[in-house]
């Protein structure tokens, strides 16, 4: 949801894999649990810079399968959007020392292969604003390009722990019925190349409702979207509570035409926002492979860019990416927020990324 006109809505599997289904939050020093199916996010964020986008979608297992699945079936994309929000400078990639954010010490049991290079746990006091150290904002409103309706803010109203180890992202609506929330990013914080990315969480759906869980290659700003590329782990549109969508952005694949793909629950059943589920990318050179809990559900390869993508189409995952967080209300991707109630929050256990 970003500096574009469309959203900038949008990896050798591991050989173990995650258990499935969690109805309870991972408790703080045990191995993460996982849950059913998720949901995905995409966005953009701004640094000024115009272009074309829309939602995305994501896996996120919070475990791996052993074995390369193939490319899941198709998923609806989103609408377009641009942003202008203000990016901050981006730094050095890839390397947790650079970033300096690893938490203190949660014990995970690492997957096989994997190693934890970063990680927030938000096993702050209630009331704690994200950690500076970790990550910045996107602030303002406007419609981001595609008619949502919130103003993002920095205040702890919109973002802060609960002190039970989540991070709330919560979605306001005032008596003048004017909305607020939230879209933090890495920026310039943490960056990196390659590895596994996950966020376990419990989202928020209904009608109007937006969250995501994406990313941007850090050049972004000086090089235009799409070229940055985008990947969208997360993105659920509210309307339909049981689907996530995973997605890559990039030149000549992108707004309304992304490489994109779905993971849902049975219709009826428990939807995303029923339980805390983990939404999960593992990225390696020339695949991007989408989870969500343990269900490899999209593969995405260089092969995979139509041939009549243009001139200028090519895969552009070889560099550092930045994570954004955010739940959005309205625009032309998940509609109005009619006969919502409000405030409306996602629960947000951990964010972890992995490296070889």
């Amino acid at each position: 949801m970003s500096s574009r006109f469309a959203s900038l809505l949008l990896c050798l599997s591991c050989a173990a894999a995650f258990s499935a289904g969690c109805s309870s939050k991972s408790a703080p020093g045990k191995p993460p649990a996982t849950g059913g199916a998720g949901s995905g996010g995409g966005g953009s964020t701004g640094s000024g810079t115009a272009g074309v986008g829309t939602a995305g979608a994501t896996g996120a297992a919070g475990a791996t399968a052993s074995g390369t699945a193939g490319a899941g079936a198709a998923g609806s994309t989103g609408a377009a959007g641009t942003t202008t929000g203000g990016a901050g400078s981006t730094g050095a990639g890839g390397d947790p020392a650079d970033a300096g954010a690893i938490d203190a010490a949660p014990d995970v049991s690492p997957l096989a292969g994997w190693t934890l290079s970063w990680s927030d746990e938000f096993n702050d006091p209630a009331g704690t604003k994200p950690n500076p150290k970790y990550w910045g904002y996107d602030i303002g409103g406007g419609g981001w390009g595609v008619a949502q309706l919130q103003v993002y803010t920095n205040t702890a109203a919109n973002a802060a722990t609960d002190g039970n180890g989540n991070l709330a992202i919560t979605a306001i609506k005032d008596a003048q019925g004017n909305f607020t929330s939230a879209r933090i990013k890495t920026q310039g914080k943490f960056e990196q190349a390659y590895g596994r990315f996950e966020m376990r969480a419990k989202i928020s759906t209904g009608n109007g409702m937006w969250p995501a869980f994406w990313m941007l290659g850090n050049n972004f700003g000086p090089t235009p979207w799409p070229d940055c590329g985008e990947i969208d782990i997360m993105e659920v549109r509210g309307t339909q509570p049981y689907t996530n969508l995973g997605s890559l952005h990039g030149p000549g694949y992108s707004g309304m035409h992304p490489l994109t793909g779905h993971y849902s629950l049975p219709d009826g059943g428990p939807s995303l926002s029923d339980d805390y589920h983990v939404y999960a990318i593992e990225w390696e050179t020339g695949v991007v492979r989408f989870y969500v809990d343990a269900n490899l559900y999209e593969t995405r390869t260089p092969t995979d860019i139509p041939a009549d993508a243009g001139a200028n189409a090519h895969w552009v995952y070889d560099h550092p990416f930045f994570i954004l967080i955010n739940l959005a209300v309205g625009g032309r991707f998940p509609g109005p927020p009619d006969g919502t109630t409000f405030p409306q929050t996602m629960l947000i256990d951990y964010v972890r990324v992995y490296k070889r």
